[in-house]
């Protein structure tokens, strides 16, 4: 009965996450700062059939959506503008006035590349068969745009279920974990799940597959987990190239498994599922891969993309005279990396959509989180066993090997004239390339805070603490993203006419 109390309590925390995600993507306009441009655009190339062999430009249908439902809210402050104020939607405008303004707009973007060309494919084909069953619907115009942003919606309900499953693997007896894994995750605020960008996909195919590692390690792995294992390993590298040094992690929780195989006779038993599981893992890669290097010409489709925005990679000798080795350096890139990690990137009316307190909170937590969870897996063996040692060490890993790659892609180009990053601020500090490894890391938070608060006696002090720090991020986020409500631009205000 107490099972299935929690699980109704889960599912609430689905719809919970769910409601969040459609409300805000209703509330920000179109078109982000996190390039929302150039994802949309490949949706609908994608959606047509029309799969990239070169950056090539915007198309025309492309072009014709942002120029009509593009906002200047994000970039602009109201003080360039003569009148003090935005200027109305231009699908607002008299048809006369709304065409000229369109025209112009839409020609200057289809003289432009789209530098996400070379992405891997996997999101935007989903959300390309999503966009078209949106229009069978007979969606259009902006309803067909926000239909295409609320396929994030599902993403953040099954978010939800996928860590109160890996809570309930690696601790079946903690009820607190098993709990605040899925309600951390139902408030989680990052803003890629509020926009159509191939990034919101990573969390949840990473998601299933840690799950599927974990009950590798659990118990004797079939076929069929070593197959969806292996294809949600493959669909996290398709949906993100920065992705790839999650396979790490696999090898990782291949090697625990190996090493608990007392004797040759598990060791002949692993070798069918483990040879599954790199397989179905590997081919779609390599298949990407060769796709790349036959198209683009290198086997990430990375080297246009690099070319476009003006960046260099420098020598290997030159990587280490870099500041982010030094203490203002690591001052810069680790509170930022860590907040844009729970609170995402958006900028509005020209300022960043967050606050200095937030991200103390975040990016001190999060340090602490690191710490100690490493400190105890080191030293203090006691309390756990040894799968849970070991599913708190891949999520550990998932973490850090993510973390580890945004340290190596500061220090590895000569980032030119670009504006993001720059010479100046050479500090690759976008959070987002983190998500994937979002349940793990709730996890190990959960994990962090049960022992945390052990030194408090009773069970319904620990819950009101925990509720605070829920409460805590949850209205301090909405606090901050609460602007975009008031924005002419968005879904709200789509049946204005001029």
């Amino acid at each position: 009965m107490a099972m299935r109390h929690e699980r109704k309590l889960i599912l609430f925390f689905c719809a919970v996450a769910a409601v969040r995600v459609l409300i805000f993507s209703a509330a920000f306009p179109f078109f982000n700062n996190v390039d929302e441009q150039a994802h949309v655009d490949l949706v609908m190339k994608y959606a047509r059939g029309q799969v990239p062999r070169d950056l090539g430009h915007y198309s025309s249908e492309s072009a014709y959506y942002f120029s009509l439902y593009g906002t200047p809210e994000y970039f602009t402050a109201t003080q360039q503008f003569n009148t003090g104020t935005f200027p109305p939607p231009n699908w607002t405008l008299p048809a006369e006035q709304r065409d000229a303004a369109v025209d112009r707009a839409a020609a200057w973007w289809e003289n432009n590349q789209n530098h996400e060309s070379g992405e891997p494919p996997l999101y935007y084909a989903v959300a390309g068969l999503w966009l078209n069953l949106g229009r069978a619907l007979g969606l259009t115009g902006g309803w067909l745009l926000y239909w295409v942003r609320f396929l994030n919606v599902f993403v953040a309900a099954l978010l939800v279920w996928l860590g109160f499953v890996a809570a309930k693997l690696v601790f079946p007896d903690e009820q607190f974990i098993r709990v605040s894994v899925p309600l951390l995750l139902a408030i989680w605020p990052q803003t890629t799940l509020y926009s159509v960008t191939s990034d919101s996909l990573s969390p949840l195919c990473f998601g299933v597959a840690f799950v599927g590692l974990l009950k590798i390690l659990e118990a004797r792995p079939s076929l069929l987990l070593a197959i969806w294992t292996g294809l949600a390993l493959a669909a996290t590298c398709l949906v993100k190239a920065t992705n790839i040094p999650l396979l790490l992690v696999a090898g990782l929780a291949l090697i625990f498994k190996i090493r608990n195989a007392t004797d040759c006779r598990k060791l002949r038993c692993l070798f069918a599922p483990a040879a599954v599981l790199i397989g179905f893992a590997a081919v779609p890669i390599v298949l990407w891969f060769a796709w790349n290097l036959h198209t683009f010409g290198d086997l990430t489709a990375t080297a246009s993309k690099i070319d476009f925005l003006d960046w260099t990679r420098k020598p290997l000798a030159k990587w280490w005279p870099h500041p982010i080795f030094t203490l203002t350096g690591l001052q810069e890139f680790w509170p930022q990396s860590i907040a844009s990690f729970w609170r995402g990137e958006f900028i509005w009316r020209g300022q960043r959509l967050a606050s200095q307190l937030n991200d103390g909170f975040y990016w001190i937590s999060s340090t602490l989180v690191i710490f100690f969870t490493a400190i105890g897996l080191i030293w203090w063996f006691g309390e756990l066993t040894r799968f849970q040692r070991q599913s708190l060490w891949l999520a550990l890993s998932s973490f850090i090997v993510l973390l580890l790659l945004l340290v190596v892609l500061s220090i590895a180009f000569d980032f030119g004239h670009c504006v993001y990053p720059s010479r100046e601020h050479p500090y690759f500090t976008s959070g987002r390339l983190l998500s994937a490894a979002v349940v793990p890391f709730v996890l190990l938070c959960s994990y962090a805070l049960k022992c945390a608060v052990s030194w408090i006696p009773g069970r319904w002090p620990r819950m009101i603490l925990f509720a605070g720090i829920i409460v805590l991020i949850a209205v301090s986020q909405c606090m901050l993203d609460r602007p975009a409500f008031s924005s002419r631009y968005n879904f709200f205000h789509l049946n204005q006419t001029g």
